[in-house]
């Protein structure tokens, strides 16, 4: 992935602000990546000040391989932190 954070696919959550699917979190393969017009769920993964909420496909089928690997490097606590409120940088 040459820039995490900046590639993935956007979701049309129904609010004013954007959804992203950071491409960090899904399968390797793009072609594996929900194509668009696909219906599937999403959980908030991350949101802060941006004008954009953070998805984490639902769905293992859209969910990178080593998902819990990752999670555990990237983001040891979660899911401990669902549910405490997001503070701004």
């Amino acid at each position: 992935m040459p820039r995490p954070g900046t590639i993935g696919i956007f979701v049309d959550i129904g609010l004013d602000v954007g959804g992203f699917v950071d491409g960090a979190l899904l399968p390797e393969r793009e072609e594996l990546w929900p194509a668009e017009g696909t219906v599937t769920d999403f959980e908030i993964w991350w949101a802060d000040s941006r004008q954009q909420i953070r998805l984490k496909p639902s769905d293992p089928r859209y969910l990178r391989r080593d998902f819990a690997e990752f999670a555990a490097r990237f983001r040891p606590g979660w899911p401990s932190d669902i549910g405490r409120p997001v503070l701004a940088d």
